[in-house]
């Protein structure tokens, strides 16, 4: 017959696991909320718009997808693009992270395959929110690796609506952080897990994440450098184990020879600064775990004789290695270091360096509304999250504390990576959260105990507590009889033992017990801090849910704008590609500046100069020369580019502050940067940048000037610009070597065609008749065709 107690012990044991079960059913159907949420948050582009590909980056994505999806795998490699960079051309698959295009590449040939016939550029559309949702799902693996699984579930929904990584994410940015912060999370998490539990397995599966990341974005370089830095801070600190160096060392060796297989990258993984970290952590890493090897096999005399060994050749390899560093960081002009990674480290190199770096908007340093903008709240909830990471400290927070410390460094040199600091942010303020509910709820919950123990309860549970204590005696008493029977032990012994350990069973509980009434909170205060974390989470999703609606949802591509007299579209830069598209021959060159050559080759299918990709920075310094010289100079350089149209963005009848004028000063300092007799003093008039009547005479009579303001003052009879909000200097001009070709509806694109030589030098030769009719016949004979 059963024993009372078993049943009971079997019926709190099945009520356990049902409570575990139904515990994870509902964490399941969160995650899967949190997802639709990541996802859905991400379409008011669509909803608002259209099913559109953003910006500038995203359409350069998407033709090498379509490239992808039509010839394969294979001529993806080897493709060499003849319509970008003229006349040098670009090897695709040599210089670009193909880890976006594959993944999108992938899902389609899915989608195709089970009969789902979506067409190439709607899946490049929602790759970015699909992604997000995973981003969000590999939150709370990371988040419950370090701090539970109440924290994790808080983390994945706070990332689902954070407007830094929205900015990168919606329905149409097609760019290579809609995959890339997801393979940073998972990696990290993958890492952390490995960290946890010394499975070989994860450290492979890490190696693999690390992979997918190095083929998706160069932001990798964070993933290598970050976490040494943590198994440095835990050898320093006395946390090395053997599941640190089960986290690392495959990572190195594995992810180093992953990462060599990806063509943009190569040996690149081995011979830039940016791996170094990595590399001398790893000797610094075994020789620890030497030391420790060798600890547990000598004894403590042998053992300091063999540590001074150790760390004498230690040294001495450290050194060595660092000497050979050495030698090849002084090899590079760089110091082996890339001009993106130089910026980060000193924010002020590119601007004095390398001025194509620091003419992009992205990477310039935030100002602290750009916080408040992309994070709100979170700023105010990370320093609790940090408190609560150090109690109690272990390796998972401790590399989340890290994580933060690096990535809001690196967000306050270059705004672009603000989309790195906002995964630490918000598992840190996911903590945070988690600690707070968990220490006001379950303030409430004593308070509301006492509130409802009355009297004839706590007689009732005296009374209970008592006869289970009698009962408990008549057990151990049964116990000791068959011990007594079975054993031949002396009685004074068992009684000792029992009374210490009575006393440790006694004093456990109440120090327990002490601890619990230290985070026990009055009822009023515990309500309100409920109260207010509600209120201060309604305003994080009414803040969210606008900065998706209104803030990052809007295409560059197709701009709006709201007036008395209700919306207004402005759809010119479709309407210039396709007038491009419909009314030039395939094989002309369009010269622009560089910002607009990945949208001119997708949407024109036009051959351009200069594209996004920078890479070759005398190139763009030509356009930019181009631009900043008088007509006649930039017709000379467009002609021996064989350009035949000249693009240029202006803003100024409809108040569009990105336009070709305002980027002007870049277009002079990186030609300048090149061609030495472009000086930018020469474009101001005392330091002060100018298109009015103050204008410098150089400023006046350059191509970019007379190309934007052509024909302008017929606008309004003033030449009113309303972006800089004053009438313009030159206002009646024309063209000698430029004809106006097509200018769009809003005047935000015009397009001008290069006049070819004979009408350029009509003018002198109309000088020549009043000479001699023989010179002239033979001047005529001379150039008369002789197949005719």
């Amino acid at each position: 017959m059963a024993e009372p107690g078993s049943s009971t012990a079997a019926a709190g044991d099945g009520g356990g696991r049902l409570r575990n079960a139904f515990g994870g059913v509902l964490c399941a159907f969160t995650l899967l909320l949190i997802g639709v949420l990541a996802f859905s948050i991400r379409l008011f582009s669509v909803i608002k718009y259209e099913s559109v590909i953003h910006e500038f980056d995203p359409y350069f994505n998407f033709r090498v997808t379509q490239f992808l999806s039509k010839n394969g795998i294979y001529e993806f490699w080897n493709w060499f693009d003849d319509r970008t960079w003229y006349p040098l051309g670009r090897v695709i698959g040599g210089t670009v992270y193909p880890g976006l295009t594959l993944t999108a590449g992938t899902l389609w040939w899915l989608l195709n395959s089970l009969n789902i016939p979506l067409s190439v550029e709607t899946v490049c559309v929602f790759t970015a929110p699909i992604f997000s949702a995973n981003a969000s799902w590999a939150t709370y693996l990371l988040t419950k690796e370090a701090k539970g699984t109440g924290a994790g579930l808080m983390a994945a929904t706070i990332l689902a609506m954070v407007p830094s990584y929205i900015s990168r994410s919606v329905a149409g940015s097609y760019d290579n952080e809609a995959v890339a912060i997801f393979a940073l999370i998972f990696t990290f998490y993958l890492y952390v897990k490995t960290l946890n539990t010394g499975s070989l397995f994860y450290a492979t599966l890490n190696a693999l994440s690390y992979f997918y990341m190095v083929c998706s974005w160069g932001g990798y370089t964070f993933i290598i450098n970050l976490i040494p830095m943590h198994v440095l801070l835990c050898i320093v600190t006395g946390r090395y184990s053997s599941r640190l160096y089960i986290a690392f060392a495959p990572l190195v060796i594995l992810g180093t020879l992953l990462a060599a297989l990806v063509p943009v990258v190569g040996f690149n993984a081995v011979m830039t600064s940016e791996h170094f970290a990595s590399f001398l952590v790893f000797i610094i890493l075994h020789v620890v775990a030497l030391v420790y090897y060798i600890k547990g096999l000598l004894t403590p005399r042998l053992f300091k004789v063999a540590m001074t060994l150790v760390i004498s050749v230690g040294l001495a390899v450290c050194f060595a290695v660092v000497a050979i560093l050495i030698a090849l960081v002084a090899s590079s002009p760089t110091k082996g270091w890339s001009g993106r990674s130089l910026s980060l480290l000193d924010p002020t190199y590119a601007s004095k360096y390398i001025p194509i770096i620091a003419s992009v908007s992205e990477h310039q340093p935030p100002t602290w509304p750009s916080y408040f903008m992309d994070i709100n709240v979170l700023a105010f909830l990370i320093p609790a999250g940090i408190i609560s990471c150090f109690l109690p400290l272990s390796d998972a927070s401790s590399f989340m504390v890290l994580y933060l410390v690096t990535a809001a460094y690196f967000s306050g040199v270059m705004v672009r990576l603000m989309l790195v600091l906002a995964p630490a942010a918000c598992i840190l303020s996911g903590i945070a959260l988690s600690e707070a509910f968990n220490v006001l709820t379950r303030s409430i919950k004593c308070q509301l105990a006492k509130l409802f123990d009355d009297s004839p309860a706590a007689s009732g549970d005296s009374s209970a507590e008592s006869s289970s204590a009698s009962t408990a005696s008549t057990n151990s008493a049964k116990n000791e009889n068959r011990s007594e029977k079975t054993k031949t032990i002396p009685k004074e012994k068992p009684s000792k033992n029992r009374k210490k350990e009575r006393e440790v069973a006694e004093s456990v509980p109440v120090k327990h017990k002490k601890e619990k009434k230290l985070l026990v909170l009055p009822m009023e205060a515990s309500a309100m801090g409920i109260l207010l974390l509600i209120v201060l989470g309604g305003f994080y999703v009414v803040h969210c849910v606008w900065a998706a609606a209104e803030a990052y949802s809007a295409p560059s591509i197709v701009l709006t704008s709201r007036s008395h007299d209700g919306l207004h579209v402005f759809d010119d830069f479709r309407e210039a590609y396709a007038w491009l598209s419909h009314n030039t021959d395939v094989d002309d060159k369009v010269a622009s500046w560089w910002d607009y050559g990945y949208q001119t080759t997708a949407m024109a299918n036009r051959t351009v100069i200069v594209d996004n990709n920078t890479w070759n920075n005398t190139h763009i310094a030509t356009v930019g020369t181009a631009m900043s010289s008088p007509e006649k100079v930039a017709w000379e350089i467009f002609n021996s580019l064989d350009v035949k149209y000249v693009l240029v963005v202006f803003g100024g009848l409809v108040g569009y502050p990105s336009d070709d004028i305002n980027k002007f000063l870049w277009m002079v300092r990186i030609g300048g940067g090149v061609f030495p007799h472009i000086k930018e003093p020469d474009y101001l008039r005392d330091g002060n940048y100018r298109v009015d009547a103050q204008a410098t005479p150089t400023m006046l009579n350059c191509l970019m000037y007379k190309l934007c303001y052509y024909r302008f003052v017929e606008t309004d009879g003033k030449g009113f610009d309303r972006v800089r909000g004053y009438e313009i200097g030159k206002k009646h001009f024309k063209l000698t070597h430029f004809e106006e070709v097509f200018t769009t509806h809003h005047w935000m694109v015009r397009i001008y065609k290069l006049k070819p030589q004979k009408n350029r030098v009509r003018g002198k030769l109309k000088k020549l008749k009043s000479g001699s009719k023989t010179s002239s016949t033979i001047a005529a004979g001379r150039n008369k065709n002789p197949w005719q």
